[in-house]
């Protein structure tokens, strides 16, 4: 035990470089993904986030859009807490047998026009976790997903473009509303 204490009081915490202070590429595309879903939906876009049996990797990213850095809510983006008010589910995880019922009922309780993302590479196929007892696999096997966002975690950057992918998509016509 002394051991280890005298060790961590020379060695360098463990962490990631701060963002850089002025990010002027962030800017612009939480600028467009909030200029989209103005355009097509003629106000900001209600984000639900549902957690169907995830490690919590990808929710920290999520949460990091509300952080200081990315502050998305200024761009119109916006958590909601109930289904019922949101245009995009954002599912991340595998989806467990002990939620899937319960992402069916979020599905179902969302009004249309909306729209799924998975989140993450278990929410694609059940990632690391695939194969489990415990697991039913993706959240294509319990709700329609219209985006996949990659990554394991997927970085908030990349969840910024996947959403603008969406809206760009919906406008088009390539995903029905």
């Amino acid at each position: 035990m002394r051991k280890l204490l005298f060790e961590s009081l020379f060695r360098l915490p463990f962490t990631e470089l701060p963002p850089l202070p002025d990010d002027a590429a962030l800017t612009e595309l939480a600028t467009a993904v909030g200029r989209a879903a103005r355009r097509r939906l003629g106000r900001s876009l209600s984000i639900r986030e549902i957690d169907a049996g995830s490690c919590n990797g990808c929710e920290l990213e999520i949460h990091a859009l509300n952080n200081a850095h990315y502050d998305v809510e200024r761009f119109g983006l916006k958590f909601v807490a109930s289904p019922r008010h949101a245009d995009v589910l954002v599912v991340t995880g595998p989806v467990t047998r002990n939620m899937r019922e319960a992402l069916e009922r979020t599905y179902h309780a969302t009004p249309n026009p909306k729209w799924v993302v998975a989140v993450g590479d278990c929410g694609r196929d059940g990632g690391c976790f695939a194969g489990s007892y415990a697991v039913v696999g993706g959240v294509a096997e319990v709700v329609p997903v219209d985006l996949h966002i990659p990554g394991c975690p997927p970085t908030p950057t990349a969840m910024l473009q996947g959403l603008l992918a969406l809206l760009e998509r919906v406008d088009t016509g390539a995903v029905e509303s």
